[in-house]
C-alpha cells in the first residue's frame, strides 16, 4: 500500500511538471513557422527566370546601335567571252572563232562600317571574283565600292566607299568573351536587310576546316544566333553594341541555319584591316614551330601532369621560338597572359602581331612553367615589314597566289596559280576574271608564279592562256604582247 501511494505521488508530480513546462514554452517562446507550398503556385526551373524578373539582358541598345552600321553588299560578275577553239584564235584572231558568253552572276552579303568616312570590312568569299561591288546602306543610299585589299588566309576583305559622317561600330575585345555571353548577329540573310538575331557564345577557338587556303587561319567564335546565307560579312556584337566578330559560316546539311554559326574574332579582324590600310597587305608574324593539340596520348607519352596547352613537335632552327630558347617537345600554355589550349587559339593570338613584335610565352618543360620573351619574325626569317612578296608579283596587272591542295583536289587539277587581284592590264583586257586559275601558258604547265613569269618573258608575239574558274568552267584566252 505504501509503495502504491509513493508511485501515484511520483506520477502526479510528473504531470504537474509537464503542464508547467508546456505553459512556460507557449508563454515565452514563438510558435514554430512551417513554409507551405500554396495550391496553384507556378513551379519554375531555377535556370529559367520569369519573364518579368528583369534577369534577361536588354538587347535593344546593341541592336539599335549596330543595325545602321551594317551594310548590304551586292556583287556582280560580268559575263565574259571565252573561246571554244583556242587554236583557231591563235592563228586567225577572235573574229574567226566561235565564242560563248559566260552568264552574269550576282551575289549578296553583308559588311560592317568601321570608320565614318566609309571603310568597310566583309568576308573575302563575299566579294571574291566580283567585277563590281555595290554597298547599300541601311538608309537605302547606294555606293560603288573600291576594293582595298583581300586576305584569303583569314577570309577578310576591306572596301571603301566615298561617303562621310557614317554610323560605324567600335571594336570590342574578343579575348574577353565568355561562354554563355549574349551576342547579336546583324546582317542581311536571304536579302532581308537589317536583320538582327540573338544567341549566346557556344564555344571559342573553333577550327572547322572551311578555309580552303592551304595556310588558312581559323579560330572561330561559335554562337547559336541564327545566321543564314547573306549574313556573311555581317557583325557579331556584344550587349554594349561593340563589334566582336565577323559572321562567316554556318554548319548545315541543308544550306540554311541549323543551330551553329561561326564568326572571325575581332582581334584578328582589327589587325588584318590595319595592315591592309597601312601596308596594302597583311603582315604575317611567325613563331617558326610545328604544333599539335595536347591529347591524352601526347600527355602520356611526354609524362605531362595535365592535358593543357599546345605541343611543339618541332621548333625550326633559326625560327622565332628557337632563337628565344624554346625547344622540341615544349608545351605553350599562354601568349601574353591569354591561355591557349588548341592550335587555333595559338594561331589567333600570334596573328594579332606583326614581324618585330615581342610576345611573352609561358612554356611548360619537365612539368614546370617558365616565361620566354619571343621576337616574332616574318617568313624570310627577319623582323622587317614584308613588301613585294614574290607570290603576289604583278604580271600584266594581276597578282597571284599559289593554289592550295584542296583547290587542286576539288577541281581535279595537278597544278596552277590563282589570280588574287586583277587591275588594268593585258589579262583584264583579254576578259580574264579575278579568281581564274592559270594551268598552262603556251602549252607549258604553270605550277608557280616564277614559272608563269619565266614563260611569259620567253614568249614572242602572242600568249595562249588556259585554265579553270573555281566553279569548274574551263576557259581559254589569247592576246598579243609587244616583241622587242
Amino acid at each position: 500500500m505504501k509503495n502504491l501511494k509513493s508511485g501515484l505521488f511520483t506520477l502526479l508530480v510528473a504531470l504537474i511538471g509537464g503542464f508547467v513546462a508546456l505553459w512556460a514554452y507557449t508563454r515565452y517562446f514563438e510558435e514554430p513557422k512551417v513554409i507551405m507550398v500554396q495550391q496553384g503556385q507556378t513551379m519554375r526551373y531555377a535556370s529559367l527566370p520569369a519573364s518579368d524578373s528583369g534577369e534577361l539582358p536588354d538587347l535593344t541598345f546593341a541592336a539599335e546601335n549596330s543595325v545602321h552600321a551594317v551594310v548590304h553588299i551586292m556583287v556582280t560578275q560580268k559575263g565574259s567571252y571565252y573561246s571554244q577553239n583556242p587554236l583557231f584564235d591563235w592563228f586567225f584572231g577572235e573574229r574567226g572563232s566561235s565564242q560563248q558568253r559566260m552568264p552574269v552572276r550576282q551575289g549578296f552579303g553583308s559588311g560592317v562600317i568601321l570608320t565614318a568616312n566609309g571603310t568597310i570590312v566583309t568576308n573575302n568569299h563575299v566579294i571574291e571574283e566580283a567585277d563590281e561591288i555595290k554597298v547599300i546602306l541601311n538608309d537605302k543610299r547606294e555606293f560603288k565600292a573600291k576594293l582595298i585589299g583581300t586576305d584569303p588566309q583569314t577570309d577578310i576583305a576591306v572596301l571603301k566607299i566615298d561617303a562621310k559622317d557614317l554610323p560605324f561600330l567600335r571594336y570590342g575585345n574578343s579575348d574577353d568573351l565568355k561562354l554563355g555571353q549574349w551576342v547579336l548577329a546583324v546582317g542581311n540573310p536571304f536579302n532581308l536587310t537589317s536583320t538582327v538575331t540573338a544567341g549566346i557564345i557556344s564555344a571559342k577557338g573553333r577550327n572547322i576546316g572551311i578555309n580552303q587556303n592551304i595556310s588558312g587561319i581559323e579560330s572561330f567564335i561559335q554562337t547559336d544566333a541564327a545566321v543564314n546565307p547573306g549574313n556573311s560579312g555581317g557583325a557579331l556584337v556584344n550587349t554594349r553594341g561593340e563589334l566582336i566578330g565577323i559572321n562567316t559560316a554556318i554548319a548545315s546539311q541543308t544550306g540554311s541555319y541549323t543551330g551553329y554559326s561561326f564568326a572571325i574574332p575581332v582581334g584578328i579582324v582589327k589587325k588584318v584591316v590595319a595592315d591592309m590600310l597601312e601596308y596594302g597587305e597583311v603582315q604575317r608574324a611567325l613563331l617558326g614551330v610545328e604544333i599539335r593539340d595536347v591529347t591524352d596520348s601526347i600527355a602520356r607519352r611526354m609524362h605531362l601532369d595535365k592535358i593543357e596547352g599546345v605541343y611543339i613537335s618541332k621548333a625550326q632552327s633559326g625560327g622565332s621560338a628557337n632563337l628565344a630558347g624554346i625547344k622540341d617537345n615544349d608545351v605553350i600554355t599562354s601568349v601574353d597572359g591569354v591561355d591557349v589550349n588548341s592550335s587555333s587559339e595559338l594561331q589567333e593570338q600570334i596573328n594579332k602581331h606583326r614581324p618585330g613584335d615581342k610576345v611573352m610565352l609561358v612554356i611548360k618543360r619537365d612539368n614546370k612553367k617558365q616565361p620566354f620573351n619571343v621576337t616574332l619574325r616574318n617568313k624570310h626569317g627577319d623582323t622587317e615589314i614584308v613588301k613585294g612578296d614574290n607570290d603576289h608579283e604583278d604580271i600584266f596587272g594581276a597578282k597571284f597566289v599559289a593554289l592550295s591542295d584542296r583547290d587542286k583536289q576539288e577541281l581535279g587539277i595537278r597544278y596552277g596559280v590563282k589570280i588574287a587581284e586583277l587591275g588594268n592590264g593585258k589579262f583584264k583586257d583579254a576578259g580574264i576574271k579575278r579568281g581564274f586559275i592559270i594551268t598552262q601558258v603556251n602549252k607549258n604547265a604553270v605550277s608557280e608564279v616564277d614559272e608563269l613569269t619565266r614563260i611569259i618573258k620567253k614568249s614572242r608575239g602572242g600568249i595562249l592562256v588556259e585554265g579553270i574558274y573555281p566553279n569548274g568552267e574551263v576557259a581559254y584566252y589569247v592576246f598579243g604582247i609587244d616583241t622587242k
